[in-house]
């Protein structure tokens, strides 16, 4: 069984149990953390998570961030001089793409086939690397969050922290991990 088949197998075992309704939002979001040399793996066969979500009885609903960096430029009304002088982009990136990957996500939390048996899955998250933060998307999200929202994670968890691309300080956050090292099965 591949690390992946693993991956899928926790996860469906994890959704798979009953829900509470009376969790806290952030307690309603599920990351699958994997090594991120095993993103192009994850996403040619995300149809195994997805599987699993619906043999549990679930609705699954797909969101690729990975182009959104390339969508909220193209709508920019400076692109062209940001490629002149990229330093002149940070304080639109603070300010403005964040909230714009929020709302790409709860665009599909709020959609009409989203509901409490929903899974939201996002994918492409390593694309926001050096542009947002994944914790900072999250916070404008949760409270949306009608079932549950599953990021696919390529880093690392370590005692409650998460760490995109192995990269950054990691941050605290009471999502569910999926990760093959919780049950020794790396």
């Amino acid at each position: 069984m591949s690390r992946i088949q693993k991956l899928a197998k926790i996860y469906g075992q994890h959704i798979a149990t009953s829900w509470q309704r009376t969790i806290a939002d952030s307690q309603r979001v599920v990351i699958i953390v994997y090594d991120k040399e095993l993103e192009r793996d994850i996403l040619a066969h995300k149809d195994e998570f997805e599987i699993a979500t619906r043999q549990a009885n679930h609705n699954w609903i797909e969101v690729n961030i990975a182009p959104a960096f390339a969508e909220w430029l193209s709508t920019t009304e400076y692109r062209d001089a940001y490629f002149e002088s990229p330093d002149d982009l940070q304080l639109k990136l603070e300010s403005e793409f964040t909230t714009f990957v929020a709302a790409k996500i709860c665009a599909a939390l709020n959609s009409h086939e989203a509901d409490e048996n929903s899974v939201i899955s996002v994918y492409g998250v390593g694309a926001l690397f050096a542009f947002t933060r994944i914790s900072q998307v999250l916070k404008l999200v949760e409270s949306s969050i009608l079932g549950r929202l599953v990021i696919f994670f390529p880093g690392q968890y370590e005692q409650n922290n998460y760490r995109l691309l192995d990269a950054r300080d990691g941050w605290n956050y009471l999502a569910v991990p999926i990760t093959l090292e919780s049950v020794g099965l790396a």
